[in-house]
């Protein structure tokens, strides 16, 4: 294995071509084929699935190429450090619940590291995809909450994954509706005042148990109820049909706009909020830099 091949392989895979890479890199496309087909032979593992479609990363692939790029940005500090020379285009991504305060760190570490040419990526997901990016490496750090109902469960699933939950942060379930919902003249807020509004929470696909809801209270029966996959039509529908939704209260009204409003909950109940990464991984220079944004937004 070469450093050189590394580089290939990640060329390739941000292209989705051998050709395309091979364009990029300066070099012949069978010269490419075969220098990725010899380190296949090497590792024992098809890193990419070929089609007329181009090159497809396989899940065996994705976890190598989690590797390949720390040490293909660790040669690249080394450079920078000792040479002078010009980083390149950074790469990094994160999954997490829907948080305002995961989009300010992740801003954070953009303005402060992104330079003139970047790949990042956020996500934000299914509980069970998160901990899926974090365990096969798509993600450096991934973002979700536990409690009492679901913290036997998600700790499980999170030891089976090789995955470390480190918490940032307590909070008391809180309730975000828009500002001319009729409960808002209310300081705090109980199930019973909630009962005759709709319900918004967060699709979870094929993982759609309560163990992986992002709401607390998921279990409550609840006469009008809507899932939805974004924030932005989740918080439309706050405003537009009076909804409601259980969340962490932590909200940022430059991202969120003023029409959404937090109230406390009345129920005995918490949500444990903390960030994951993988055991057998150091985080990045920038996965670093990320969970120290991260603490640092909220305990502001």
């Amino acid at each position: 294995m070469t450093f050189r091949q590394l580089q290939y392989v990640l060329a390739v895979a941000a292209k989705g071509s051998i050709s395309e890479a091979a364009k990029s890199l300066f070099v012949s496309q069978p010269s490419l084929t075969s220098s990725v087909h010899d380190l296949e032979e090497e590792l024992g593992i098809s890193l990419f699935t070929r089609s007329n479609k181009g090159a497809i990363v396989t899940a065996e692939g994705e976890e190598f190429l989690a590797y390949a790029r720390q040490v293909v940005d660790q040669v690249d500090l080394l450079e920078q450090k000792y040479t002078g020379k010009k980083r390149g285009k950074q790469d990094f991504c994160v999954s997490a619940q829907h948080y305002s305060f995961v989009v300010e760190a992740f801003v954070d570490v953009l303005r402060d590291y992104g330079g003139d040419e970047y790949d990042f990526r956020i996500r934000e997901t299914q509980t069970y995809e998160i901990i899926e990016d974090v365990a096969k490496l798509r993600s450096q750090v991934g973002v979700l909450y536990l409690n009492k109902q679901n913290e036997k469960v998600l700790r499980k699933t999170l030891h089976a994954h090789e995955l470390q939950f480190t918490r940032l942060l307590i909070v008391k379930p809180h309730v975000f509706i828009g500002r001319n919902n009729p409960l808002v003249k209310k300081k705090a807020l109980t199930l019973n005042d909630l009962a005759p509004f709709p319900r918004l929470s967060y699709e979870q696909g094929d993982h759609n148990s309560f163990y992986f809801a992002e709401e607390i209270q998921s279990t409550l029966e609840r006469k009008k109820n809507i899932l939805v996959r974004d924030r932005a039509t989740l918080f439309n529908l706050l405003i537009g049909l009076n909804g409601y939704t259980i969340c962490s209260g932590i909200i940022n009204n430059a991202l969120n706009g003023p029409d959404i409003v937090s109230r406390p909950l009345r129920v005995d109940d918490y949500m444990e909020i903390g960030y994951i990464i993988h055991k057998r991984m150091n985080p990045s220079r920038l996965g670093a830099a990320f969970i120290q944004r991260l603490k640092a937004r909220v305990h502001r």
